[in-house]
């Protein structure tokens, strides 16, 4: 990272938009949307089952 004269960081596009990439963010998303599925069917089995 490069600073300018005024001691502000100054980064390129392509250093701005990086973000993690990798299992921890694949996980959370796996996992998030399983309880999401698991309270829906919960949901329904309690509310809507005739």
């Amino acid at each position: 990272m490069d600073r300018d004269k005024s001691g502000r960081i100054v980064e390129t596009a392509l250093e701005a938009r990086q973000g993690e990439l990798g299992p921890s963010v694949l996980m959370l998303l796996g996992v998030s949307v399983g309880l999401a599925v698991i309270l829906m069917v919960m949901t329904w089995m309690i509310f809507f089952r005739t």
